[in-house]
């Protein structure tokens, strides 16, 4: 027996020891980016993929782990969300969190049963319209509700770094560049993110695209006689997998409520820099 099965049988039987608790987690999207978050979860030791839901179930397909070609000891079993009354799916197939690479339509269709059956929601879709904003807020009132744009820990690193830096000299010159996929159309979000962080007009920000760069993001400051960078560049997309589980893991003792990655960060900005006074 593997590790990953002993500790899921120890969980079954209500081991008493931290240790042994995985947390269980059902995925929403399953495309480039959904993909390298499942090898992700499934690669960990510490979470368990029990589904992933997505628009149409592949022919041939039952499961990530199959499809990823990945062994694993997770059920990760692929179902089609047309096909899925999500009430009665939460009901047949708990889960502690649910990781959404999906769509911004999504959340109206299953948000409010996960938040009735007391499912954390980890979002990572880059953009969502005020109302749809509105509506997680209003789940956070019941359940644990975690959104960013942009979902890896490095650019989340690199926002709350540059937050910090302008607020120390807040007449510093700022550029921001961000570089994506020849393919790619329109600023990226996390470019947007930054720059209403900082204060910057959207259309200052300096795009390129080029090749196949998975994403960078700079922040540029010029002092005078000096400058500081801070760039943040994702070599894989399975840089969004670790992010969500990083999530998932200062998630699992928060309430209910409303989160992004400045709640998450700040205690190990702040813890360290006490620790160092």
């Amino acid at each position: 027996m593997t590790n990953r099965a002993w500790f899921a049988v120890l969980k079954q039987i209500n081991c008493p020891f931290k240790l042994y608790m995985i947390m269980k987690i059902g995925l929403i999207g399953f495309g480039k980016a959904g993909k390298a978050v499942a090898n992700v979860i499934l690669g960990s030791k510490d979470f368990s993929l029990e589904w992933v839901l997505k628009n149409n179930a592949e022919p041939g397909l039952s499961t990530a782990k199959e499809a990823l070609n990945i062994e694993a000891d997770d059920a990760s079993i692929i179902y089609s969300r047309s096909e899925m009354e999500m009430d009665r799916f939460f009901e047949m197939y708990p889960v502690d969190i649910l990781v959404d690479f999906s769509d911004a339509e999504s959340i109206l269709q299953y948000g409010s049963s996960a938040a009735r059956h007391g499912v954390k929601i980890i979002s990572a879709i880059s953009h969502y319209h005020d109302d749809q904003i509105a509506f997680l807020k209003q789940l956070a009132k019941t359940t644990t509700v975690f959104w960013s744009p942009n979902i890896t820990l490095g650019v989340n690193y690199l926002l709350f770094a540059a937050s910090l830096l302008k607020n120390i000299a807040p007449d510093v010159d700022i550029e921001l560049i961000e570089e994506h996929f020849k393919a790619k159309s329109g600023v990226s979000g996390t470019a947007v993110r930054i720059a209403e962080t900082l204060d910057l007009e959207t259309e200052s920000i300096n795009s390129v695209r080029a090749g196949g760069i998975v994403g960078k993001h700079e922040v540029i400051f010029g002092f005078p006689y000096q400058t500081v960078r801070l760039v943040h560049e994702s070599i894989s997309r399975e840089a969004f997998g670790s992010g969500a589980l990083f999530v998932a893991e200062n998630l699992k003792d928060k309430r209910e409520g409303f989160y992004n990655f400045e709640d998450i960060l700040r205690p190990y900005f702040f813890s360290q820099a006490s620790s160092l006074s």
